[in-house]
């Protein structure tokens, strides 16, 4: 069979002639042929399962960028790449299930208003508890150390400060959070909590002039955990052996690569990668924040880190740090000690806690 045009691969792949145009100019799909002439585009038969990945792809809502690494793979390695989907997707129902648990929890909540009833939360198995540390090292390049960390019963908190007052930004973002240690809610009220604590944290950071700060924390409930986050700290759960990251960087270069305009390799040395889109700097109303009821399972381990430790420690090595130094305090060491065999070019913060059955 010879070359297909573009509206007869479209009819095949039982897509659009705009998608196909999109995902050449996006270079998910490229044509073998463009006529130089007309610009029309010339599509070969061999094409079509590529263009069915795609889409299929795009259906479960992978990023731009992760499918064109998906697609690399699958040429070359289509167990890896159904490694690379299956990461991707535990990640997805990840999320989806803090979610949902919020979604129950409202459902419960406003069935019980409308019969009313006051009726507590359920809790299940064996009470929960949190072991913990915090750490933070100024570098090997630094002269100063901008990262905060804490680490208690129901709250742990990492912030990178930045500016003039950066240390004192970071350090007051998570003195505005620091109250929640004594406040006894219900999940449903955690993230509101949350919430107000970090626009306190915005005020508190406004004193200091041309400074800011990102702030990623977690607060424990017993069962749960409510995650707060701006900015460029993040959150990773180790689970079942596997690492998942839960947070979302909000820098110029995630937006880029989640439209697709960098790979996530080219985001690595990308000139403008600490350049953030939210962060808490007291300037105007404060940038919304990313909340989420987080479940909790007896076995899981949490780290929260700074980007002086995630950019220069591939995740490869923080998972195996957090799958196999038992004590939280000897992991963030051997963590923040990575990070400085590897140049040690920022401060870092590094939070590590296990939830644990009491």
């Amino acid at each position: 069979m010879g070359l297909l045009t573009i509206g007869a691969f479209a009819r095949a792949a039982r897509l659009s002639a705009k998608t196909l145009r999109r995902y050449d100019e996006q270079g998910l799909l490229c044509p073998v042929r463009v006529d130089p002439f007309t610009g029309y585009r010339y599509y070969d038969p061999v094409q079509l399962e590529h263009a069915r990945l795609v889409a299929w792809l795009r259906r479960i809502g992978m990023p731009l960028a992760r499918i064109r690494s998906v697609c690399a793979l699958f040429a070359a390695d289509p167990d890896a790449a159904a490694r690379d989907i299956r990461a991707f997707w535990a990640q997805v129902e990840a999320e989806t299930a803090a979610r949902r648990d919020l979604a129950d929890f409202l459902i419960d909540r406003l069935s019980d208003a409308a019969a009313g009833k006051d009726r507590p939360m359920r809790r299940l198995g064996a009470p929960l508890g949190l072991r913990y540390a915090a750490l933070s090292d100024r570098g090997l390049v630094r002269d100063t150390n901008q990262d905060s960390v804490y680490a208690g019963p129901r709250l742990l908190a990492v912030a990178d400060g930045y500016g003039g007052g950066g240390e004192q930004a970071g350090g007051a973002a998570i003195d505005a959070l620091r109250p929640l240690e004594s406040v006894t809610t219900e999940s449903g009220e955690l993230l509101n909590l949350l919430a107000d604590a970090v626009r306190l944290a915005h005020r508190a950071v406004g004193a200091l002039p041309e400074s800011g700060t990102t702030l990623t924390a977690l607060l424990w409930t017993g069962s749960r955990l409510g995650l707060v986050h701006i900015g460029d700290t993040r959150a990773y759960l180790l689970r079942g052996g596997r690492i998942f990251r839960i947070t979302h960087d909000h820098t110029v270069v995630q937006a880029m690569v989640d439209d697709g305009s960098l790979t996530e390799e080219e985001a690595h040395s990308h000139p403008q990668r600490a350049m953030l889109l939210k962060s808490l700097d007291g300037a105007g109303s404060p940038a919304e924040p990313d909340l989420r009821l987080h479940d909790a399972e007896a076995g899981d381990r949490y780290l929260l880190c700074s980007d002086g430790l995630f950019t220069v420690v591939p995740e490869a090595e923080l998972r195996r740090v957090a799958a196999t130094v038992a004590d939280p305090e000897d992991a963030a060491r051997e963590l923040i000690a990575l990070a400085n065999e590897a140049g040690g070019p920022d401060n870092v913060g590094c939070v590590v806690a296990d939830v644990v059955e009491l």
